[in-house]
């Protein structure tokens, strides 16, 4: 069994076991608890009462958060020489096409989200082998393949998140840094889960939120209870 560090046993000692926090009280937990010398990331994690091997029980969506992640994202736009300009002044990272396909098939991922545009989904479709198991393959229900390309680079930027369940049913989406007040921790953790009640899958039966948990990178989770989330 691995030894507790005492900074980690301080933090598990703050939190009362087996008791659901309002969101307010576990935003200010996971910053008092996370003690990495970097900005860490704040996840939250949303168990629901779906299966997600059934297509109309899938939960997939995109959220734009008030106050942004706070992480940097890199933005690749695969388009047209006539979008070039469009996605370069709205501040993509790197823009071209056939020059990052071949990237891509030689392995090249350092990116975290990739926009393109339906004329040229027929080349990013050839991708999928390498984007896919990556989460980064584009797809027109999270608004990466659009004609719009400037547009969508902006709602990145601005911190937009696309999110789906997972086969356990779990949707993780990050809502923020430890560096962010609670305040903005709330809110945004409070617009994601907006999102997610209205995406509740008519064929859904029973429960729909089971359980909400919130932490940071290296934090242990503080469980949520889902009634203080209800905005």
């Amino acid at each position: 069994m691995t030894k507790l560090t005492k900074s980690k046993k301080l933090a598990l000692d703050k939190i009362e076991a087996g008791k659901q926090y309002s969101l307010e009280e576990a935003a200010k937990l996971v910053k008092e608890i996370t003690t990495t010398k970097f900005d860490a990331s704040v996840d939250i994690d949303v168990r629901l009462g779906v299966d997600p091997r059934k297509a109309n029980q899938m939960v997939r969506g995109i959220c734009t958060l008030p106050h942004g992640t706070g992480k940097e994202t890199r933005v690749l736009v695969l388009c047209t020489p006539d979008k070039e300009e469009e996605a370069k002044a709205a501040g993509a990272d790197y823009v071209g096409l056939d020059e990052y396909v071949e990237k891509i098939k030689g392995g090249w991922t350092d990116i975290d989200v990739i926009i393109t545009m339906p004329s040229v989904m027929a080349k990013v479709g050839q991708l999928g082998r390498v984007l896919g198991p990556r989460g980064l393959m584009p797809n027109p229900k999270s608004g990466t393949v659009t004609m719009e390309v400037g547009k969508a680079v902006q709602e990145v930027k601005s911190g937009k998140i696309d999110f789906k369940v997972d086969k356990f049913g779990i949707i993780h989406a990050s809502v923020g840094k430890v560096s962010f007040d609670e305040q903005k921790l709330v809110e945004n953790a409070k617009e994601f889960m907006n999102v997610i009640l209205k995406l509740k899958p008519s064929s859904a039966k029973g429960t729909y939120v089971k359980s909400i948990g919130l932490s940071s990178t290296m934090s242990p989770g503080v469980r949520i209870d889902a009634k203080s989330v209800d905005a």
